[in-house]
């Protein structure tokens, strides 16, 4: 049987999803609005347009163009940038190269921007190891919704079923549960509710974890 894996990447290969909380807070209080516990577990793995209109839902008065909602999110992020090399998953070398010794097809399904994602991935060394990458803003919908895994699983030229997928967020593992790949978790921010429990293969606490289970995993 083929053997293929999607990685997520914010939370997964790099430790960025409390880092963006942190930037969203900023912007959201220097505008005067306030993000609930229960809004930014909402947001996590989702896009900047879907995370701009669940603030239209669910945040009292917030009025703001989309436009002046980017600028301002730009803007916060230049002022605090990440440092890539201090948040990588440093577990994702090992098992990238278990991965590919092993003959896996390697894809990447993120919500970040395509610039993002190479920018990262070739800062850290990791382009290589990919062979697809599928950005979230390539499509009207982000995760949860099962797009991008389907076209992720298309360009590896292979069916749902055969896909393992690693994901840290319960949008990310909802929306490759729905798209019928086999959605594995490696926590991050938050720990897997009954409903995520329902629908993975996997939970590890970390991506070293991850690597010894494809050691001897049937595939």
């Amino acid at each position: 049987m083929k053997k293929h894996i999607i990685f997520d990447m914010d939370g997964v290969i790099i430790d960025s999803e409390p880092e963006y909380q942190k930037r969203i807070k900023i912007f959201m209080e220097r505008n005067g609005f306030t993000i609930t516990d229960e809004l930014s577990f909402q947001i996590c793995g989702s896009n900047r347009k879907d995370t701009y209109e669940l603030f239209q839902e669910n945040v009292p008065d917030f009025v703001m163009s989309y436009e002046a909602y980017n600028k301002g999110r730009d803007q916060v992020n230049a002022e605090y940038p990440l440092n890539l090399r201090a948040i990588v998953n440093e577990d994702i070398y090992p098992l990238m190269k278990k991965l590919k010794a092993s003959g896996f097809h390697i894809g990447m399904a993120s919500s970040a921007p395509k610039e993002k994602i190479l920018q990262n991935l070739g800062v850290l060394e990791l382009t290589d190891y990919f062979d697809i990458i599928v950005s979230g803003q390539e499509f009207v919908h982000s995760k949860p919704d099962p797009e991008i895994y389907l076209k992720a699983c298309e360009l590896l030229k292979a069916n749902q079923s055969e896909c393992y997928a690693l994901e840290d967020s319960k949008n990310g593992l909802l929306s490759a549960y729905r798209a019928g790949c086999k959605p594995i978790m490696v926590p991050d921010l938050w720990q897997p509710d009954d409903e995520i429990l329902n629908v993975i293969v996997g939970k590890y606490e970390d991506l070293d974890e991850v690597k010894a289970a494809f050691e001897n995993i049937d595939v």
